[in-house]
């Protein structure tokens, strides 16, 4: 993305755990992006949140640190790194609220030219169909695999 990145990211041996720290007026904030397997088909679910006092991923906070342009190219960076790891697999993640889902359509819509360059990406409706991501569509989720013709 056009974004500045953070590139100060902790990752976890199995490459599925990612941790950076947001800077911004609230501070310095500890995220965390986290890859489970959701499905036998090497679906893997997108967690991200900052971390908590339990050192787990809390979804629901509202960091309000004026930096989310670079947060969300830093994960999108993430599912990079993952699908270049892991190609085979599919990403699938959605907002923990219906205004982060319609945040995220906005992100990838405002960006599309260039993440289709780098990934496969897929709307997926209420029902569970899900078809090549089109702009200003309302989604349930997203679906994000590695583009095949983009090689580092």
């Amino acid at each position: 993305m056009k974004y500045d990145l953070y590139t100060q990211i902790e990752i976890s041996e199995q490459f599925e755990t990612y941790d950076f720290i947001s800077s911004g007026i609230k501070g310095n904030v500890e995220k965390r992006v986290k890859f489970q397997l959701v499905e036998t088909n090497d679906i893997y679910n997108l967690a991200f949140g900052d971390i908590d006092e339990n050192n787990e991923i809390d979804d629901y906070s509202i960091t309000d640190n004026k930096d989310m342009p670079k947060v969300l190219a830093t994960i999108a960076f993430i599912a990079r790194v993952f699908l270049e790891k892991y190609p085979q697999r599919t990403i699938i993640f959605r907002g923990s609220t219906a205004e982060r889902t319609r945040l995220y359509r906005m992100a990838i819509g405002n960006n599309l030219d260039e993440l289709i360059t780098l990934f496969d990406i897929f709307g997926v409706q209420e029902n569970g169909v899900a078809d090549l991501f089109i702009r200003n569509k309302d989604y349930y989720a997203f679906l994000v695999k590695k583009n095949p013709n983009f090689v580092i």
